[in-house]
């Protein structure tokens, strides 16, 4: 079969369906079966755990209503990225365009991937190193030994997706439509089983002896969604494909609405099935079992060993989708810098099958040195904050745009504006100060990865500056 080639040298084979699918994988990873444990260690209260999920995916779908407009106007490959180009020009868009390659996009991949590992682990206990070893610290900070089995495993899931996308974008579209599918149906059948059981009373509001009484309720609201954030974060992947996507200006803001929704009432539901099966205080994280999995305890509670395999099964179906899913996406990102000079100008190249295989390659190396790096909540929080950064920045650029191009053809454009795109920008803005507040480690570290590109943005910029004119007139 023919398809349609970008004028970058990628090829338009994705479909609506496949497009949908994208960022149905992008969002369905570990946060909806590990994310209500700390959840509900911040607010005390299944009501108002249950009320942060519906409040992040009411948040993450104005996020995405907004963003549907842009993506709609500029269908490029790396999305975000050229988006950011045309609002504020090189500068910004290559600080975006670093921090998803040094935090948000490849501590996403190494996070689900690390959750995967952790899954695994359940069954076959892979190897630790002595206690001495596991202690081991560089920076201060980090513990690269620890859990070194978890994290060996998640390296190899990295490196074997990685290497399947290599092949062609149809390889990866495939596992994304094949793996969604099944997690999204398997999601619904374990919520109904859930909700078959006998619960304990556990829709309540009550927060005696909870951070809610101690600190007010909007530092542990706004902590517990940084939470609820990360099961949400990635819906705007999909416009990272942007020159991969048949018919890309009506196909990718269709497909945002209808994966962001399916997503928000999966998510809701499967949380509310968790809450209604265990009391809050049975889902609080034991800090004597790390790798304790709220969703595995949930399901485990009334079908035993069998439940238990059940739904790691599930996380492991997710987990694999969503960091093929990542992988196969932020490539383009990187790709499409370089096609800019402000980025390695090798990958910028393609192989013979359409592919930005030296863009893959580079993130897959990357990536795994972050899944050395911390734990699955240190990387998580760290890049919800650089996201949420981005995330308003985007949509104060719909305004921009509105202004700049106010003569082009728009294809969708953002409902009950511009109070929509205002209430997003606002709900960011205040996410990314609490996050300062309550975690200020992860912060310091997100911007210090941030302020990491400003070197290689100047010489990156010098080095186009040197490069003779491609123009045979100059």
């Amino acid at each position: 079969m023919n398809h349609e080639r970008h004028h970058s040298g990628l090829v338009r084979r994705l479909g609506t369906f496949s497009a949908v699918m994208v960022v149905v994988a992008a969002m369905i990873g570990s946060g909806v079966f590990k994310k209500v444990a700390p959840m509900s260690a911040e607010l005390g209260s299944a009501g108002w755990v249950l009320a942060a999920w519906v409040l992040a995916g009411l948040v993450s779908l104005t996020g995405a209503l907004t963003n549907a407009e842009v993506a709609g106007l500029i269908a490029e490959p790396g999305g975000q990225y050229k988006y950011f180009e045309k609002m504020y020009g090189r500068f910004f868009a290559f600080l975006y365009g670093w921090t998803s390659f040094a935090v948000i996009q490849s501590a996403t991949a190494a996070s689900v991937a690390y959750v995967f590992a952790m899954s695994l682990d359940a069954f076959i206990h892979l190897p630790h190193l002595s206690a001495e070893l596991e202690a081991f610290t560089i920076l201060g900070d980090f513990t690269p030994l620890q859990n070194i089995g978890v994290k060996g495993l998640a390296i190899g899931l990295i490196a074997g997706l990685t290497a399947l996308n290599y092949r062609g974008v149809q390889y990866g579209s495939m596992v994304s439509n094949v793996l969604s599918t099944s997690v999204l149906v398997a999601i619904v059948l374990i919520t109904g089983l859930c909700f078959w059981q006998t619960g304990h009373g556990g829709f309540s509001f009550e927060t005696t002896g909870t951070p809610i009484e101690q600190h007010g309720l909007i530092t542990p609201l706004f902590t517990a969604l940084m939470a609820a954030f990360w099961a949400y974060e990635g819906w705007n992947t999909l416009g990272f494909l942007g020159g991969e996507v048949k018919n890309p200006q009506r196909v990718i803001p269709r497909a945002l609405m209808l994966g962001v929704g399916m997503v928000m009432t999966a998510y809701v539901a499967i949380n509310a099935a968790y809450l209604y099966v265990l009391p809050l205080t049975d889902l609080v994280p034991n800090p004597a079992s790390p790798n304790e999995i709220a969703a595995v305890k949930v399901v485990s509670s009334f079908l035993g060993p069998a439940g238990q395999m059940l739904i790691l099964g599930l996380i492991m179906m997710a987990t694999f989708s969503s960091t093929n899913n990542t992988i196969m996406a932020a490539a383009r990102i990187y790709f499409s810098m370089a096609r800019d000079s402000l980025f390695f100008s090798a990958a910028g190249k393609t192989n013979a099958q359409g592919v930005p295989a030296n863009a893959l390659l580079i993130q897959g190396v990357w990536a795994s040195l972050l899944v050395l790096s911390g734990s699955f909540d240190q990387l998580t929080d760290m890049l919800v904050f650089a996201a949420f950064i981005f995330y308003g920045a985007g949509a104060a650029g719909v305004f921009v745009l509105r202004a700049k191009m106010k003569d082009s053809v728009r294809t969708f454009k953002v409902p009950f504006y511009p109070v929509l795109p205002l209430l997003f920008i606002a709900f960011c803005a205040m996410l990314v100060f609490v996050s300062v507040q309550e975690r200020p480690r992860e912060a310091r570290v997100g911007l210090e990865l941030i302020a990491a590109g400003l070197p290689f943005y100047f010489i990156f910029s010098r080095k186009k500056r040197a490069e003779p004119s491609q123009n045979p007139e100059a």
